[in-house]
């Protein structure tokens, strides 16, 4: 049975909460529930911008991305960011990611979005792979300024 992509529900918040646990520890992220609570509203607040998929196997959820809007003022257009992508490791192989990052990309041609970006760790090199599959690598070099 293939991956099936389809918008999260408020029925989805425990195998959401799972997934996202295990999405902040990949990345050795210490996150509360009070965390994962803001998160879990946003996704539920179509006034937020923030939306979720989730990816569907055999009935079961076995991944999330999280995607929103963003302005580019330079080019005068709106485009997609893809700010989370993950897939349970006991699934992965599935095609998951690689749907989940296409039903992105759809949604970007439904609102006009000139390109979807996202960002990822230098060192995820499982991930980079499908990335560079599906995707062009810029040159851009990110920055943080931590407040």
């Amino acid at each position: 049975m293939p991956v099936t992509i389809r918008p999260v529900t408020p029925e989805d918040h425990a195998a959401w909460q799972e997934l996202f646990k295990g999405y902040a520890a990949f990345y050795k992220v210490e996150q509360t529930q009070a965390m994962r609570d803001t998160v879990w509203g946003w996704l539920n607040d179509p006034a937020h911008g923030s939306n979720c998929l989730l990816a569907v196997l055999d009935g079961k959820i076995i991944g999330f991305t999280h995607y929103r809007p963003f302005a580019s003022t330079l080019r005068a257009i709106n485009n997609g960011f893809l700010d989370d992508l993950f897939v349970d490791p006991a699934t992965r192989g599935s095609g998951a990611a690689q749907a989940l990052i296409d039903a992105v990309a759809d949604k970007g041609r439904e609102n006009s979005w000139g390109v979807i970006r996202w960002i990822t760790a230098d060192d995820n090199y499982r991930a980079r792979g499908v990335y560079d599959r599906v995707a062009t690598r810029t040159p851009w070099v990110t920055y943080d300024i931590k407040l």
